[in-house]
């Protein structure tokens, strides 16, 4: 009796894999009115998903969507995709950057309607309206009026229903306007940003507040609107001039927390994504600014959506056990840690890694649950130091993420410079300077 041969398993092309730096030079047109810290650029996501030669039903995912690069990559591209982000403001961002260029035409004139009802009828303030921690009463009010009217205008029964406010369901065209109010107030809060690009300063009570008058606001906001409205204009015209430009894919942005996400079992192809770095960043700080524009239509405050962050600067209210599947190199890096003999390493400093860990840890369990099998998940991950322990967290996440289910097939590195480098503290050890950027390629 002859045995059937077993049919041979087709081997999978590696992805294609550019540098996962951000480029300034590349942020032009409607890219450069999204450069929010952290991510990848859009070349980047474009260069992997086409040669992932996903077939056109298939479900990217990016848990920690930020800004939205790769669901705008994705949809371009013709494909479904989900985006998930813990931080309303990236929820407002990636709905913008979803904006159809057929609506370019609406912008200039919802923004001229919009800031002549604010100069109209300001609103009365309140007192712990938290635009005032930077700006006067008087501008502190007229950005809040700019603010009102959007909302008045464009946030609809959809967004605000009687169960809360739903940011996730929040209009493209809101979400722009919204954007365009985010970069005049950030434009206008420069004085209190610090050497560190992902924080900007919260000002001490004796500290005079920013004074702008309504009209500097105004030409901030109608500025950026008209530039937005314009590049929008441009993308619409070349995209006019392609033949075979593929039909937007279907896009889905929830606000949710990776630790709990529910995600339907085997229901994603493809993950591309870049999970918060291990090094004390505070994604809260970095948009402070746009938390308070978006104040009214919060549930919760920053601090306690900052205890809520992978990579949390707070330490965990409830004690954390350290857990064997986070890998021999995540124990061996704690343990290190703790031993430490510098200030608060073994109290503080220990239990926000902890945190960390946890979470991430509790994250890759539901990125895995969610992949199909012979499904594909591509993470960028950079690694750093704790004073002078190498916190290899490339190689943790590998760990990780062998441990959830899921095996590493391809691997690229780049050098980088580190913001760590800019802390005057680094000097007290010896380190190299500079980061690896590990872009990690993992199949189910």
């Amino acid at each position: 009796m002859t045995v059937p041969s077993p049919e041979p398993v087709a081997e999978v092309a590696p992805l294609q894999i550019l540098s996962p730096k951000r480029n300034k030079r590349l942020q032009t047109g409607w890219e450069g009115f999204f450069p929010y810290y952290a991510g990848y650029p859009e070349l980047f996501a474009r260069e992997l998903l086409q040669s992932a030669n996903l077939p056109r039903h298939a479900v990217v995912l990016d848990p920690w969507n930020g800004s939205g690069t790769t669901t705008y990559t994705a949809s371009t591209l013709g494909l479904s995709s989900i985006g998930i982000d813990l931080n309303p403001v990236m929820i407002v961002v990636a709905r913008a950057r979803l904006l159809p260029p057929s609506e370019a035409d609406h912008l200039r004139p919802l923004a001229a309607t919009i800031l002549s009802h604010a100069r109209a009828q300001p609103p009365t303030l309140a007192p712990d309206d938290p635009l005032l921690g930077w700006f006067d009463l008087a501008t502190a009010s007229f950005i809040r009026g700019i603010e009102q009217n959007i909302r008045r205008s464009l946030v609809g029964s959809m967004t605000k229903s009687p169960d809360g406010v739903h940011l996730d369901r929040i209009s493209g065209t809101a979400a722009t306007l919204y954007v365009a109010l985010f970069a005049a107030c950030r434009r206008l809060v420069a004085p209190f940003k610090s050497s560190n690009p992902t924080w900007l300063r919260v000002p001490k009570a004796a500290e005079a507040r920013i004074t702008a008058s309504p009209a500097a606001v105004a030409r901030l906001f109608g500025g950026n609107v008209r530039g937005m409205a314009d590049a929008l204009g441009a993308k619409r015209d070349a995209d006019q001039l392609v033949d075979d430009l593929p039909r937007l894919g279907d896009c889905r942005i929830n606000l949710s927390n990776t630790t709990t996400m529910e995600l339907a079992p085997a229901s994603v192809d493809f993950v591309l994504t870049s999970p918060p770095y291990c090094t004390r960043i505070d994604y809260t700080a970095a948009t402070r600014i746009e938390l308070a524009v978006l104040g009214p239509l919060l549930s919760s405050s920053a601090r306690a959506l900052g205890r809520q962050m992978i990579g949390s600067t707070l330490a965990p209210q409830a004690p954390i056990d350290v857990d064997e599947a986070w890998g021999a190199t995540c124990l061996q890096f704690l343990g290190a840690l703790q031993a430490h003999p510098s200030k608060a390493s073994r109290g503080y400093y220990y239990r926000t890694h902890l945190d960390y860990f946890d979470k991430m840890s509790r994250s890759m369990a539901h990125l895995s649950q969610a992949l199909k099998p012979g499904g594909r998940a591509v993470l960028v991950v950079q690694d750093s130091y704790y004073k002078d322990i190498h916190n290899d967290l490339p190689k943790m996440i590998e760990e990780i993420g062998v441990h959830h289910g899921l095996e590493l097939t391809q691997t690229s590195a780049f050098h980088l410079k580190s913001m760590s480098d800019i802390n005057p503290g680094r000097r007290s050890y010896t380190r190299p300077s500079g980061a690896t950027e590990s872009v990690l390629c993992f199949s189910k």
